[in-house]
């Protein structure tokens, strides 16, 4: 049985970060959820946070370390899109993409390093996307944010990897959630025809990574961007 660890999942309510929060507690840890509105799955703790407010991430690892102890494994799932191409895209459009996506993991990641630190372990797994390193039409803010993750873990892992802390990048391709739901079929149909697997994923495929990545096997695993996108990017 492997270590039962202290679990938090950003955006856990829905889509991949409720599928990893399920996993996270069917392989024994204790799970902790942040969310805007709505519930993570049900024997999790689910915590109200605004990934652009220091303030309200302070509060919920507050409530979290009193009511499950200090946080050991770090999943910085919670995004935002605001899809447009570049001519047409605001500077809101683009600061608040990178506002939720890059800075709220960086507050995020700094709240819970005390703790990992103190613990001498801890287990930060960024989840980014294909379209950070292959890239999209349209996604330019989106792209921006989750291709910063790759240079965010690689340093972390300087920094702190010599403390029992890895950080490592899970690298989603076109996945079935309500996100990718609402996109025209014509581009979901052309999505699939570039993908070698020849089908999405699922979230489940997802929520496995995080389980190995957060477990004692992947102990000396860290800085790596491990593409689960049916061989869409290719880590690329």
């Amino acid at each position: 049985m492997a270590t039962s660890r202290t679990v938090l999942v950003t955006g856990g309510n829905r889509g991949i970060g409720y599928a990893i929060a399920e996993r996270m507690l069917a392989d024994g840890h204790r799970v902790a959820v942040t969310a805007r509105s709505g519930e993570g799955p049900a024997g999790s703790l689910t915590v109200r946070a605004e990934m652009t407010d220091a303030a309200s991430i302070d509060a919920a690892f507050t409530e979290i370390e009193q009511q499950l102890g200090p946080v050991e494994v770090v999943v910085a799932n919670a995004g935002i899109t605001r899809d447009t191409l570049l001519l047409r895209m605001s500077e809101e459009d683009f600061s608040e993409v990178i506002d939720t996506n890059l800075t709220g993991t960086f507050r995020v990641v700094k709240r819970a390093a005390k703790g990992l630190l103190k613990g001498r372990f801890g287990r930060v797994i960024l989840i980014s996307s294909v379209v950070a390193l292959y890239g999209s039409p349209g996604q330019i803010n989106y792209s921006s944010s989750k291709a910063a993750l790759v240079g965010f873990a690689r340093s972390l892992t300087r920094e702190l990897g010599g403390r029992g802390i890895t950080a490592n990048v899970i690298a989603p391709g076109f996945i079935d959630t309500d996100m990718t739901a609402v996109l025209p079929e014509q581009q979901q149909q052309q999505y699939l025809s570039s993908i070698p697997a020849g089908r999405f994923g699922d979230v489940a495929e997802i929520a496995g990574a995080v389980s190995f990545l957060a477990g004692d096997d992947a102990a000396y695993i860290s800085g790596a961007v491990i593409p689960v996108d049916g061989g869409l990017g290719m880590g690329h």
